[in-house]
């Protein structure tokens, strides 16, 4: 009878764990993207003709964001809706930028981003500390933020946009692939250009090929890299393969390991998503999204004049027109 008590108090205690953990799993969700309006009133047939765009809005940079979504508007027809993210700190100003200018007009979500998700996930890194701001890990957690779409666009805020953002959204994702991106090595004269001013456009600019668990992975270290600053993503896919939980292994072995660094080519955001979508993402037309124009002498740095005959346009920040105004 004592052997019994034993047992049922044992399986009692199982139970209880098993259901604090899953109440925790679901807070835990919760508390790491949160819509400012919570609004589920949008009928299907709405959701199928818009097209989701996740842009942040960080404090220094909002000048920044709003231009990229000015260009984004400025230039489609489609029903674009925007989900701007940012921290606590800043919800309310994202709000007044857009509320006191033209953008008014546009379709918006303000989402606020909760940094507790990233703690012990980021090693500490003095050589560029603006690249451990928690906005630029935004992208690992877009499940996180789009509930009803299928489909969604991330943009980096120091993009200028001159074609039709609808062209992108139709991007054909491959079957099975969770995500495309732009190859560094696309263009014809890219390479030629990287190798004449030292750019880095392969995985040896991003990971220390040093390190054990590097080499392990077997990927060449001439392997062309891809920028996230600009993603079409699957979020079924995203979701089936667990991209977030593979991306946050990563970030857990490099505070452990110092596996990649800011000190190389691509910052601590880029490495991560550079392992877990090796070879298995697809391609936005190259056009979207090319690195280092301001390197190419391309860049026109007044705001009005920007014409490279590019759909997408980027530069260093302190170099852009919207700079000067919040400096």
């Amino acid at each position: 009878m004592a052997l019994l008590r034993k047992i049922n108090q044992v399986l009692l205690f199982l139970l209880i764990v098993t259901i604090c953990g899953i109440l925790y799993k679901k807070v835990h969700r919760g508390t790491v993207l949160r819509n400012e309006t919570d609004d589920d009133s949008e009928t299907p047939e709405d959701m199928e003709d818009e097209i989701p765009v996740v842009i942040c809005a960080a404090a220094g940079r909002m000048g920044a964001a709003m231009a990229a979504i000015n260009s984004i508007y400025s230039n489609t027809d489609a029903n674009i809706l925007f989900y701007v993210v940012g921290l606590r700190n800043t919800l309310s100003r994202i709000r007044k930028w857009i509320e006191h200018s033209k953008l008014r007009e546009i379709n918006f979500k303000i989402v606020e981003f909760n940094p507790m998700v990233l703690k012990g996930k980021i090693r500490p890194d003095s050589a560029r500390p603006e690249l451990l701001q928690p906005l630029n890990f935004v992208r690992f957690y877009l499940p996180l933020l789009i509930h009803q779409h299928e489909k969604v666009i991330y943009l980096d805020d120091d993009v200028i946009v001159q074609g039709d953002i609808q062209e992108l959204y139709d991007t054909t994702l491959a079957l099975g692939h969770a995500a495309a991106f732009s190859d560094d090595c696309d263009l014809p004269s890219s390479q030629d250009i990287h190798r004449l001013v030292g750019l880095q456009n392969t995985y040896m600019g991003y990971l220390d090929y040093r390190k054990k668990t590097i080499k392990d992975l077997g990927i060449s270290p001439s392997t062309c890299s891809f920028n996230p600053g600009v993603i079409v993503a699957n979020m079924t896919e995203w979701k089936h393969q667990r991209i977030t939980k593979q991306l946050e292994k990563w970030m857990q072995k490099n505070v452990e390991e110092n596996l990649y660094s800011s000190s190389l080519g691509g910052g601590v955001a880029t490495s991560p998503m550079l392992i877990v979508f090796h070879g298995k993402y697809s391609t936005i037309n190259p056009l979207w999204h090319i690195r280092h124009l301001d390197i190419w002498g391309l860049i026109i740095l007044e705001l009005e004049t920007v014409d490279c005959g590019l759909i997408f346009t980027r530069c260093p920040y302190a170099a852009k027109p919207w700079a000067r105004l919040q400096g």
